[in-house]
């Protein structure tokens, strides 16, 4: 599979709130960095992120961009509350290598009414 075809099912996972079938995307020992938090790694991880994420807020992925270049896959997305944000996925051997997200934390806590960090 292409990597800009993963990424699609990807966002329709997402957009789904799945999951078990976004982990399903994910090599054995992926790793997904979102930049504004800690790196994930692991399939089984990456599942409980999700789960865990979104158990918190309801989130959307909505497709502005989505670029392919060799191995990589790259997203750039908004969601229905103004969020922006983008992603790159290193796809081998069919399913996500890598991961890396760039978004603004501190608006998405703020727009889905969730606690700001304290440091």
């Amino acid at each position: 599979m292409r990597p800009r075809e993963l990424v699609g099912r990807w966002v329709e996972a997402f957009n789904n709130g799945d999951a078990g079938a976004l982990a399903d995307l994910y090599a054995e020992e992926a790793v997904n960095h979102q930049v504004a938090e800690a790196p994930v790694q692991g399939r089984r991880a990456i599942r409980e992120m999700f789960a865990r994420e979104f158990a918190r807020a309801g989130m959307t992925c909505i497709v502005e961009n989505l670029f392919e270049d060799g191995e990589w896959a790259i997203l750039e997305w908004r969601d229905p509350l103004g969020l922006r944000g983008c992603g790159f996925f290193r796809v081998q051997d069919g399913r996500i290598a890598f991961q890396r997200g760039y978004w603004d934390k501190l608006s998405f806590l703020r727009q889905h009414g969730l606690p700001l960090p304290t440091e």
